[in-house]
């Protein structure tokens, strides 16, 4: 549920133009910046299958068009059941 409101509310801020409390504007550019910062953290420190987990929210917090659910595209990350952990 945490996952579904935070990539819900990035797409309405980015598509509908939020401003955060600094004045600055929403914008995808800032999603790009902001995503590859913490990614890195989060790789350099030795995370594993974050590079799935970004992609998934690249492409839902990007689309034109409002995805409702993450769990449907989700799907295309999961390994086919019998080859490993998830």
């Amino acid at each position: 549920a945490t996952a579904e409101i935070a990539r819900a509310q990035l797409w309405q801020w980015i598509h509908h133009g939020a401003t955060l409390d600094n004045g600055t504007k929403v914008t995808a550019d800032l999603y790009k910046t902001l995503h590859a910062e913490e990614l890195d953290k989060l790789v350099n420190a030795g995370a594993q299958r974050f590079g799935d987990a970004a992609a998934l929210l690249d492409s839902l917090v990007q689309n034109d068009e409002f995805i409702e659910f993450l769990t449907l595209p989700a799907l295309e990350y999961l390994e086919p059941a019998g080859t490993g952990s998830v």
